[in-house]
């Protein structure tokens, strides 16, 4: 079987190739692409015979790409949506994964793949107009970062940015906190802050940003700084008098 990955998070491409392989070591990955555009001239040239599809990238939607693939091509949609998307998915036929992937999950998608056809026409236009609606408006917009790829060692592990505590800046490289784990990414903090969704990550401090959802309660000290008491960590993170402000309204 020869398969294409799209998906504009690099993370997500790597966990998926490596599930693809150890599942079916003869499988054929021929090729791995990060945005419509490219997908779409890879579809053309190389002619897979299953292509995982994102469905929002740069420069369109996964829809757009399953509804003109090659002859013999059968599309597998990769998504966030867990909920309506998820049924809009088993209504039309087509199969799908839900972030982040696993093996069990796979297998069955692979045994389903087996036993299918192309998908007809009408089943993605169908797809297209249930999916149209829960898809974010507003053209190329990225959506905020959600999977981390964590270094431990000589491994890489996948983290869902929900299950994250806080993040603090380590040199050029931002350490992840999270309950009794973590782990080392290599990105600096400021440019992750950027991928990160502003109303759940707030800055605390020039190398702190702290996830609100994990914040169990705000203090003050004797000096009257803010001190914020977390969930499912111990650790107690001190607000800087620059970011203070945006703590008065909670």
């Amino acid at each position: 079987m020869r398969v294409l990955i799209a998906d504009d998070e690099a993370a997500l491409r790597q966990w998926l190739r490596r599930l693809l392989l150890q599942l079916e070591p003869g499988l054929e990955i021929v090729a791995e692409t990060a945005d419509v555009p490219a997908t779409r001239t890879a579809l053309a040239a190389l002619r897979p015979d299953v292509a995982f599809l994102d469905i929002r990238m740069p420069g369109g939607s996964g829809l757009d790409l399953a509804a003109a693939l090659p002859a013999g091509c059968r599309a597998v949609f990769v998504t966030a949506y867990e909920e309506f998307a998820v049924q809009a998915f088993e209504q039309a036929a087509l199969d799908y994964l839900v972030k982040p992937v696993s093996a069990e999950r796979l297998q069955r998608t692979l045994a389903r793949l087996g036993a299918s056809s192309p998908t007809p026409a009408g089943e993605l236009a169908q797809l297209r107009s249930v999916l149209q609606q829960l898809l974010p408006a507003g053209g190329e917009t990225p959506r905020p970062l959600r999977w981390l790829t964590l270094g431990l060692g000589d491994s890489v592990r996948l983290l869902d940015v929900q299950q994250v505590d806080y993040f603090e800046a380590c040199d050029k490289y931002t350490q992840v906190h999270a309950g009794s784990e973590g782990g080392l990414m290599r990105l600096p903090l400021s440019k992750l802050e950027t991928q990160l969704d502003p109303e759940q990550f707030w800055r605390i401090q020039r190398s702190l940003i702290v996830r609100t959802g994990a914040i169990r309660e705000i203090r003050r000290d004797l000096m009257g700084r803010l001190q914020l008491f977390l969930q499912h960590h111990p650790d107690t993170l001190p607000v800087s008098r620059a970011y203070a402000g945006r703590f008065r309204a909670m």
